[in-house]
């Protein structure tokens, strides 16, 4: 059974909706900010920072610490891929010192984060280098677009860029290491009464996250298949990062359906590669993992793509469950002890 998909609302519409509540915030915005970087900190003196979603709130949080006031865009609970936003949060935006957040995952924040005026922006994909994953119905939907790349009533091209490109570099601890490093700086520019304070919290988080890369490393070296696959193609980079090889029911895109076609794929791949698990998430549906793993009669499990933390998520932050996934991936491929 797959999962009903609510109906979107395009970012074109929710700026339109939030428009009016922007024009109301102008001038707070103007009067608080003069060269309109924002709300001028929160009412406690802490910087003001809005992340997009859980793994941007994760190095806010770690780098800021006590000079900083966290929010976050997406809820917990929530699959951010296809996050809608109120008026309200569109017109919430405006007020940040800080806005953390990951380009191409979720387009009506991208929208809105371009109309804010905030000065300091900090984007994580411009501090390390995006690469193709996915599977072949995610590049074959990237050349389609590019087939129908067209022109608008002036003459200008309007190619599109998304398809196949990767957002997900958080679940590659070294890649993720390169972007809270510039999350650091970001922070710094924005309060350099304590960017003492932020490089010191960047070291001790990427000295974390490296430790975490060499636990991967060693953790996965030596497995009886190579091979994992998994509810959507949320894995390239970690398995790129340690020698794995990713086959995902779903695209990038957690909700895209998978065709007949790649089914029997994901068949033939299971009885080639010698895979034993299959994996499902904490925030995506698990009807079309769990009834692949019957009809292949595989076991299943869970390995996080890390979009939100839940009372179901196998630890409390970023480093806890990335352990528990280092942990089903060891079990489900067969890793020596």
């Amino acid at each position: 059974m797959s999962r009903r998909r609510r109906p979107r609302i395009s970012p074109a519409r929710t700026l339109a909706a939030g428009a009016a509540a922007l024009g109301m915030l102008a001038l707070t915005a103007c009067g608080s900010d003069a060269d309109g970087g924002g709300g001028g900190g929160s009412a406690d003196g802490t910087l003001d920072v809005v992340a997009s979603f859980y793994p941007m709130e994760f190095l806010a949080e770690r780098i800021g610490g006590e000079h900083v006031s966290v929010s976050t865009l997406t809820k917990p609970g929530v699959e951010p891929h296809d996050l809608d936003l109120s008026p309200k949060e569109t017109a919430r935006l405006t007020e940040a010192d800080v806005i953390v957040y990951l380009k191409g995952l979720q387009p009506a924040v991208d929208e809105a984060i371009a109309q804010s005026g905030v000065t300091h922006i900090a984007e994580a994909t411009s501090y390390t280098s995006l690469e193709a994953h996915g599977t072949d119905e995610d590049h074959a939907h990237d050349e389609d677009h590019d087939d129908h790349d067209h022109a608008d009533d002036d003459g200008h091209d309007h190619g599109h860029d998304h398809g196949a490109e990767d957002p997900h570099i958080w679940l590659d601890p070294v890649k993720y290491a390169e972007v809270a490093q510039g999350v650091g700086t970001a922070l710094a520019e924005a309060d350099p009464d304590n960017a003492a304070d932020y490089e010191a919290n960047t070291e001790a988080l990427v000295a974390d996250l490296t430790a975490l890369d060499e636990e991967f490393t060693a953790g996965l070296a030596d497995t009886d298949t190579r091979t994992f696959i998994t509810t959507h193609a949320a894995f390239g980079y970690l398995a790129e990062r340690y020698g794995l090889h990713e086959e995902a029911i779903a695209g990038l895109d957690p909700e895209s359906e998978p065709s007949a076609a790649r089914l029997r794929d994901l068949h033939e791949v299971a009885q080639q590669e010698n895979v034993s698990t299959v994996f499902f998430e904490t925030l995506a549906s698990d009807a079309t993992a769990r009834t692949l793993a019957d009809d292949l009669g595989l076991a299943t499990a869970v390995l996080d793509p890390l979009e939100g933390i839940t009372d179901r998520s196998a630890g409390a932050d970023y480093l806890e469950v990335m352990r528990a996934n280092l942990e089903a991936l060891r079990q489900a491929l067969g890793a020596s002890s």
